[in-house]
């Protein structure tokens, strides 16, 4: 008997979930809003595939070790797509910093933990052109979902379907489950409300708004070496990252924080935001305008946060046919990069609980503790990483702030000691980057007693003695980035 599953939405997470899900005596539909990708290359199609139903589609992404594995592993006819299609591999050793590049030598593990250099566009064209080829996978475009088709059996509320306008026209999709894979504002929670599902997603907030450019390097020119300004960083006001991608491009994002009301109007004028970039060694480095030119607008993005939705809650009555997965299942702060190894992780985790969970009742319970198991330790994290961005943002507008003892430590232990430790310690180093990578839970490397004797150790250091191992400044400090941008400091 062949099984249908219709998977809303085709951005990264639906078709990480196409991908998973297929195999044979499956069906596999997904419902795309938009039209069909045009018949370009990827080049092209980064400049004129319009995808209104994907906010993110042009802003930065890093592709993370765990998304690269999930990829490699399962999809390797993929991943040799990608590469040709001008996608970059930069692996562990590729990505050390010049105090440890000398001092390198691969170790098994290290190939897990590589970065995907690619445009967004290029990533999603590439994996869409891929998924259609595989058995039993049909894409279907201009189609705007209107609802679930919802059956009460007993004390369970059942999804068989979905209500779909296909080009104007409506009509009902039946199937044996739905992914909810529509993304971050995401509408099932109210579909579902009136059947007394209560989903459990309180808000956390970034407090932030991204701002993205692209650029292109000319002819002759080649990006920069990884010995100078890092291409990150984080002044406290505001934040920057370089994105390298494919076919001679890269991004740059500028994070405001919310309450920088005029720093973040500013950002989105072209002419301000390369002036910003000017400001700030690391990023100058990249879109100085004898390296790069600009090939696009300023995009901008708000309403940014962190929700966890949970549909198997207590009191809530059993949800059967219904899987969310990716921003639709939880959303976290694009400034870390996680968000499309999420949904992959999650495709793959829900194509596994199909195949060894029997009883329809206990899928959707096990898919959400299997997220929490692999997905939450980072998310909370994250979360907490918010919460003290969005101080440290107040106090920079607070001259006469003076922090306490504790905060002093913490940031000599982050600026005197792990810093420096990792950057001159290359077995240090590979620990953190494993799960920076979402290869293993974000503390576990601090529990290692070797690990805490070298940053003790590092810490212990005279300054002078570890200079080399310091970055250098990421920009000038709050008061004069406004005074020379013509803003007023509030």
């Amino acid at each position: 008997m062949t099984e249908t599953l219709i998977v809303a939405g085709a951005g990264i997470a639906g078709l990480n979930a196409a991908m998973a899900l297929a195999k044979p005596g499956r069906n596999v539909i997904v419902l795309d809003r938009d039209p069909p990708p045009p018949d370009l290359d990827p080049e092209q199609a980064f400049y004129e595939w319009e995808r209104k139903g994907v906010t993110q589609l042009r802003h930065s992404h890093v592709f993370l070790g765990r998304l690269v594995k999930l990829i490699r592993d399962n999809h390797p006819r993929l991943w040799t797509e990608l590469l040709a299609g001008g996608a970059r591999e930069i692996t562990f050793g590729d990505a050390l910093p010049p105090t440890l590049a000398a001092e390198y030598t691969f170790k098994p593990g290290d190939e897990d933990m590589s970065f995907l250099f690619s445009r967004r566009t290029t990533l999603e064209f590439i994996m869409r052109r891929y998924a259609q080829t595989l058995p039993g996978v049909t894409f279907v475009p201009n189609a705007g979902i209107r609802g679930p088709v919802v059956e009460k059996r007993g004390d369970a509320v059942v999804i068989t379907g979905l209500t779909v306008t296909i080009d104007g026209e409506e009509s009902v999709m039946s199937a044996d489950a739905v992914v909810d894979a529509t993304g971050r504002e995401t509408q099932f929670p109210d579909w579902l409300a009136p059947y007394g599902l209560k989903v459990d997603q309180t808000p956390r907030p970034a407090g932030i708004l991204y701002f993205t450019r692209h650029y292109r390097l000319r002819d002759g020119q080649d990006e920069p070496g990884r010995d100078g300004a890092p291409g990150a960083g984080d002044l406290g006001y505001i934040k920057y990252g370089v994105f390298a991608a494919d076919n001679r491009h890269f991004s740059l994002t500028l994070a405001v924080p919310e309450i920088e009301t005029e720093l973040r109007t500013a950002v989105m004028k072209p002419e301000v935001f390369d002036q910003v970039c000017a400001l700030m060694p690391g990023a100058y480095r990249w879109t100085n305008t004898e390296r790069a030119e600009p090939v696009t607008k300023v995009f901008g993005m708000g309403n940014l946060k962190s929700v966890w939705r949970r549909y198997a809650a207590p009191g809530n009555p059993t949800l059967l046919g219904f899987y969310p997965i990716g921003d639709a299942s939880l959303r976290t702060n694009p400034l870390y990069g996680r968000g499309c190894s999420i949904g992959a992780i999650q495709a793959h985790l829900l194509a596994k609980v199909l195949d060894e969970v029997s009883e329809p009742e206990k899928r959707l319970p096990e898919l959400e503790k299997r997220s929490f198991t692999e997905i939450r330790p980072f998310y909370d994290v994250m979360v907490k990483q918010d919460e003290q961005a969005i101080r440290r943002a107040e106090n920079e507008q607070n001259p006469a702030y003076k922090p306490r003892f504790k905060a002093r430590v913490v940031k000599s232990l982050l600026d005197d000691a792990i810093g420096p430790a990792s950057r001159g310690n290359l077995a240090l180093m590979r620990q953190l980057m494993r799960p920076f990578h979402m290869l293993e839970e974000p503390s576990g490397w601090l529990k290692r007693p070797a690990n805490l004797w070298r940053i003790l150790r590092t810490w212990a250091t005279p300054r002078s003695w570890k200079a080399n191992l310091y970055q250098p400044k990421f920009g000038p400090e709050r008061a004069e980035m406004l005074q020379t941008l013509g803003l007023k400091a509030s």
